[in-house]
């Protein structure tokens, strides 16, 4: 075993970056027996000098990143501030001053995955991030390596812990979504702004990167169909126990049928109590893969916190730092399919649409009338009412995004059409 370590510089120490630097520190005799060298912290990059770190050596913490970065002795610059900038020039300035680069930074890699790709092949530096999608969860890797032998159809995942347990908690207990996310923040699954896990953008992002290296082509965060789940209600949930049905936020990425291009989307969706989706609880994430020659995958575990994410950086630390002792690099960005992306228009599902309507007789032809004009065909119908106001819920075959918001314009200019009450994918049959 080599005795000269290498040197780790640590950029945050939250949550995340504070298991990093104990995971070092307490399992440093296997790190180092694993990689062939021990791996010492070099120094911490933080902005609140004062703040009391158990476990870190004071002498180690400074508030001047870039002068860390910039060192020229650092091997591998952990990166677990988040957001995109200064964590881009971190990066690229690391990558200049020779350290390869462990990141668990969604939005940046979603947004700007790429010209950091680009940045490290100029310095046969590595750029590796497991930690920026679904936490513990090896999912990078698997798709990277393992299946690249093999031709990845169809990604489709719960990815964000926070809305997962919001879901849940509506579907389990009855609870309505601000009970339930007040839930959430009392135990501490959700911020105190929980716009960018409710909003579906955090999905959105690790949605970007699945897409990306699963279909060898670049995948931007602006190329992702995102909406959120804060419209989910409790009648949602009462239709889709009614289909056999459960509530998922889920990130789709699909190649098309031709193969000739693919789409990125995020969404609430009904997928059926049968699919194994529909069984992940609380907080937790999973993730399903379908392949030509391995078939269906599915990856689960937990997709957050400190202690599960700080085991995907240590990961791949092990393999940045095994690279860096035999000289070579592992896998960069695959983009060679560059396959379009097409619009979410184009994405062909099932839908199941509810409506408010006035309760007489020639509604439900009126209806069906708008469907078969724009060229939905209805697969069900259910309808109850009284005292002149009615409910009309309708479940379609598969047809194109395009095609039903067409059907939905239409159907809100009927005058026996009081308000589209709810719209929702059916995912997953």
């Amino acid at each position: 075993m080599r005795t000269r370590p290498l040197k780790v510089a640590l950029l945050g120490c939250g949550v995340v970056g504070s298991e990093v630097a104990r995971i070092m520190t307490t399992h440093a005799a296997d790190l180092a027996a694993r990689i062939g060298a021990p791996v010492e912290l070099a120094g911490v990059a933080v902005r609140r000098p004062d703040k009391v770190r158990e476990g870190i050596d004071p002498a180690l913490v400074t508030t001047d990143a870039t002068a860390l970065v910039k060192r020229g002795d650092i091997d591998v610059v952990v990166e677990v501030i988040g957001g995109i900038e200064p964590a881009r020039t971190l990066i690229t300035t690391a990558f200049a001053h020779g350290a390869s680069v462990v990141s668990a930074n969604k939005a940046l890699i979603a947004q700007d995955g790429a010209a950091l790709h680009a940045a490290a092949d100029e310095h046969g530096r590595d750029l590796y991030y497991e930690a920026a999608v679904a936490g513990a969860i090896p999912l990078i890797r698997p798709l990277r390596e393992s299946l690249a032998g093999d031709k990845v159809n169809r990604v489709l995942g719960i990815v964000n812990g926070t809305t997962n347990f919001i879901l849940d908690a509506m579907d389990t207990t009855g609870a309505g979504y601000q009970e339930a996310l007040d839930e959430a923040t009392a135990l501490g699954y959700a911020e105190a702004d929980p716009t960018a896990d409710v909003e579906g953008f955090d999905a959105a992002a690790k949605a970007a990167i699945l897409a990306g290296i699963a279909f060898h082509t670049r995948v931007r965060l602006d190329d992702v169909h995102r909406e959120g789940m804060t419209e989910v209600t409790a009648a949602d949930f009462a239709s889709a126990r009614r289909m056999g049905c459960t509530i998922k936020l889920l990130a789709i990425c699909e190649r098309a049928a031709d193969g000739a291009s693919v789409t990125a989307r995020v969404h609430p969706a009904m997928i059926p109590l049968s699919h194994p989706l529909a069984n992940v609880r609380e907080a937790y994430n999973a993730v399903f893969v379908e392949s030509e020659a391995a078939g269906q995958l599915m990856f689960y575990g937990p997709g957050a916190g400190g202690s599960p994410t700080a085991s995907a950086v240590l990961g791949d630390l092990v393999a940045v730092c095994r690279n860096r002792l035999g000289g070579a690099t592992g896998p960069g960005e695959s983009a060679y399919a560059a396959l379009p992306v097409s619009p979410m228009g184009e994405v062909v599902t099932r839908y199941h649409i509810s409506l408010d309507v006035a309760d007489k007789p020639g509604v439900l032809a009126q209806v069906a009338t708008v469907f078969a004009e724009h060229g939905v065909s209805i697969d069900t119908v259910r309808q109850s009412g009284k005292d002149g106001e009615a409910s009309l819920v309708v479940v379609t075959h598969r047809a194109s995004d395009a095609a039903l918001g067409g059907t939905v314009e239409a159907l809100r200019k009927l005058d026996t059409v009081r308000g589209v009450a709810s719209i929702m994918r059916v995912e997953g049959e």
